[in-house]
């Protein structure tokens, strides 16, 4: 039986009917806890790790086979893409401008579509991890923001296998042999203890704390090891905030 996706649009599906009949070609899917998943209206964070600029793709997949549309905070130069860049606009997705004084946009829109019953995908990280075996780095406080300013929950969501598809930062695509794409969600991150407290440097640590070691302890579950005891930082490694870590740090 077809799942419903009240409220994806025409876009968001028009995207999906291109992009996922090529997903379940070239790839497996290990999808777990989409009982997690609130239902279409209800508008919810998902906060997850980044480890491949092919794994938008099967974060996005796993939302779509358990009734969701996601509207992702993304990048804004992928808005500029000819063609493409039109399509995500119209499918609702919501442009980052990082590093300057047009980044408070997407966090004023973020809050408008968690009111609106969207599904607001975030990746706390701000970039692909830097940590030398992609465990979760440091998190920014973004998600945890958006979640205590509207009140919902987020849910926290770990993957594993698109990294295998196309590592950090190569552009060497490898479909084949096809290759698992593990993704776990878990159940809403608690944060009711901080929901009456004024929304400060303090609480949106703490906050953003839980939400790191959520999706920590969930890729730990998918990988089978020990997570690093210690989540890395890369301003504290020197490293620049966004991009390439190899190369001379990416513009906004």
């Amino acid at each position: 039986m077809a799942v419903r996706r009240p409220g994806a649009g025409f876009a968001f599906k028009f995207i999906a009917s291109l992009i996922r009949p090529f997903l379940m070609a070239f790839t497996r899917q290990n999808w777990r806890g989409g009982q997690y998943i609130p239902p279409p209206g209800t508008g919810v964070v998902v906060a997850g790790n980044h480890i491949s600029h092919f794994d938008p793709l099967t974060f996005a997949h796993f939302f779509w086979d358990n009734g969701r549309a996601t509207r992702y905070l993304a990048k804004s130069g992928v808005f500029r893409v000819p063609v493409f860049g039109r399509l995500i606009t119209a499918a609702g997705q919501i442009p980052v401008f990082r590093e300057s004084r047009d980044a408070s946009q997407a966090y004023r829109a973020a809050v408008a579509a968690v009111r609106k019953g969207e599904l607001v995908a975030i990746y706390p990280e701000g970039t692909i991890s830097r940590d030398p075996d992609l465990w979760p780095m440091v998190g920014k406080t973004g998600a945890a923001r958006v979640a205590l300013e509207t009140g919902c929950d987020v849910i926290p969501v770990a993957q594993w296998g698109a990294n295998h598809v196309l590592a950090p930062y190569s552009k060497r695509i490898r479909l084949l042999p096809r290759k698992t794409m593990s993704v776990i969600a878990g159940p809403p991150v608690p944060l009711d203890d901080l929901r009456d407290r004024p929304i400060d440097a303090a609480v949106l640590r703490v906050a953003t704390d839980r939400i790191m070691a959520a999706i920590t302890a969930q890729l730990a579950e998918i990988r089978g090891e020990i997570a690093p005891a210690e989540r890395f930082d890369p301003k504290a490694a020197g490293i620049p905030p966004v991009g390439d870590p190899k190369l001379p740090e990416e513009q906004p």
